[in-house]
C-alpha cells in the first residue's frame, strides 16, 4: 500500500514538473512573439494599424499602461512597458470610441 502511494505521488510530481515546463516554454515563446522595444513596437503599431497612444498610467513595479488607437480604423492596443524599456502587447481589438463622462454626483451610485 505504502508502494503504491509512493508511486502515486512520484506520477503526480513528475507531472508537475512536466507541466511546468510546458507552461514557462509557452510564455517564453509568447513573450519573445508579443514583446519587444518600445520605439519599434509603437512603430509598428502606428504603421501597421494607424493607432496613436490615447492614454497611460503607472502600474505596479514603476511599469508603464497604455492604451493606443485608431479613430478611423476603430482598432485599439493596449501596452505594458516595463522599466528595463521591453514593451509588450496585453490585449487588442477593434471598435475602439473615444468617451468623456463626468463623473456621477456624490451620493449618486449610478
Amino acid at each position: 500500500m505504502k508502494q503504491m502511494i509512493k508511486s502515486v505521488a512520484l506520477g503526480a510530481l513528475i507531472l508537475a514538473g512536466v507541466l511546468q515546463t510546458a507552461t514557462t516554454r509557452a510564455a517564453t515563446a509568447q513573450q519573445s512573439r508579443n514583446c519587444g522595444p518600445r520605439d519599434l513596437v509603437v512603430s509598428r503599431l502606428a504603421e501597421g494599424y494607424g493607432e496613436t497612444r490615447q492614454s497611460m498610467g503607472l502600474a505596479a513595479n514603476n511599469a508603464v499602461i497604455e492604451v493606443f488607437a485608431s479613430s478611423e480604423s476603430g482598432t485599439w492596443t493596449i501596452t505594458i512597458t516595463a522599466a528595463n524599456g521591453m514593451t509588450c502587447l496585453v490585449a487588442s481589438g477593434q471598435a475602439y470610441e473615444a468617451l468623456v463622462e463626468a463623473l456621477p454626483a456624490k451620493g449618486n451610485d449610478a
